[in-house]
């Protein structure tokens, strides 16, 4: 019996969160949109992918991989350091919807996804305040 009651097994489970990771950080990489939020990652993206691997995990209702092996998430506050606005926000959610688009074929899941990723970029945020008019 195929089990579709998370989002992370309606997307096909590990294989497709790592295909989901891996366009995303491509995308990031190579889109000149994403300039902005690129340059607050290291050269080498195999630590961040990993990290995003295993929250993304845990928050589509797979195995708890971040908790497990890092602790809790506390994005905002493991995001401090870095200064996240409007702008970088916008290009995460840029890359991030381009390869859930390419990756997860359910269309409403897709929308649900990019609500909840976008409010979720916008508690990191740690700039621009209030938002531009």
């Amino acid at each position: 019996m195929n089990d579709t009651s998370t989002p992370y097994s309606r997307i096909g489970g590990e294989p497709a969160v790592r295909l989901l990771v891996k366009r995303f950080y491509e995308l990031m990489d190579t889109l000149p949109e994403a300039y902005g939020i690129r340059k607050l990652h290291d050269q080498n993206l195999s630590r961040a992918a990993e990290r995003l691997f295993m929250f993304l995990s845990g928050w589509l209702g797979g195995p708890q991989l971040f908790v497990e092996n890092i602790g809790e998430p506390r994005l905002r506050a493991r995001h401090l350091p870095f200064p996240v606005g409007h702008g970088e926000a916008a290009q995460w959610m840029l890359c991030m919807r381009q390869a859930m688009a390419e990756v997860i074929a359910d269309e409403d899941l897709r929308t649900a996804l990019d609500n909840a990723l976008t409010k979720l970029a916008d508690h990191i945020r740690n700039r621009d305040f209030p938002p531009p008019a």
